[in-house]
C-alpha cells in the first residue's frame, strides 16, 4: 500500500488550483461551473486536504467536525481524522429521505442560487460540551456555514470557525463567519 506525504502550503495550493478547472455548461447557463473532481482524484492532495484544513484550526481545539452534504461529506472526514475527533454529518432537507432520529434542524438564508435550505444534525452527535469546527470546500455566500452554527448553538454546543478549501465570498465574509481557507476564487482562474 502507497503511502503519500502531504503537500504543504504554497505546492499544495498550486496543486489545488492547477487540479481545478471552470467548465461553461453552454448558452442555457448564464455562469460557469466549477469542477472540484481533480482534488479527490489525486492520493498526493487527498493526503494534504484534511491536514492542511486541519492545520487552520488546530489552536481552537475543536472536538468534533461538521460538514453539509454532499462534498462535505468527503472534506469532513479528512478533516475529522487529521485532528483525530469525529464527524457528525449534516444533511439536507427534501426528498423521500426520512431520518428516524431527532435532528435539529436550521434554514439557510438564501444561497448562491437564490434557495434557502433546511440543514439538520442529528441530536446525538452534538453534545453541549463539543467545540464545533464546519467544514466545507467551496464556501460563497455562507449560507450554509450560518445554517451549521445554528444547529450548534441549539444544540448548545460552540462553533470554533469553519475550515474551506475555497473562500468565494466577499472580502467581509471571513470576518463575519470566522471562516479560514486554503485559496480564494481568485487563485482559481
Amino acid at each position: 500500500m502507497a503511502s503519500f506525504a502531504p503537500l504543504r502550503d504554497e505546492s499544495l495550493r498550486a496543486a489545488l488550483a492547477e487540479a481545478f478547472h471552470w467548465f461553461d455548461p453552454g448558452a442555457h447557463s448564464d455562469h460557469l461551473v466549477s469542477d472540484v473532481s481533480g482534488w479527490w482524484h489525486s492520493p498526493e492532495l487527498l493526503a494534504s486536504v484534511g491536514p492542511a484544513l486541519a492545520g487552520l484550526f488546530a489552536g481552537a481545539a475543536p472536538t468534533l467536525v461538521v460538514s453539509p452534504e454532499v462534498t462535505g461529506f468527503l472534506v469532513g472526514p479528512l478533516v475529522a481524522v487529521a485532528l483525530g475527533v469525529g464527524f457528525a454529518p449534516a444533511v439536507k432537507d427534501g426528498g423521500d429521505r426520512r431520518l428516524v432520529d431527532r435532528v435539529t434542524w436550521a434554514r439557510t438564508p438564501p444561497d448562491y442560487r437564490g434557495r434557502e435550505l433546511r440543514l439538520g444534525v442529528r441530536d446525538r452527535q452534538i453534545r453541549a460540551a463539543d467545540r464545533v469546527l464546519v467544514v466545507d470546500d467551496w464556501v460563497a455566500t455562507g449560507a450554509q456555514v450560518r445554517a451549521l452554527y445554528d444547529v450548534v448553538a441549539l444544540r448548545g454546543a460552540t462553533a470554533v470557525g469553519c475550515a474551506a478549501i475555497v473562500d468565494a465570498g466577499p472580502p467581509t465574509l471571513a470576518a463575519d463567519l470566522g471562516l479560514r481557507s486554503l485559496l480564494t476564487a481568485a487563485d482559481l482562474h
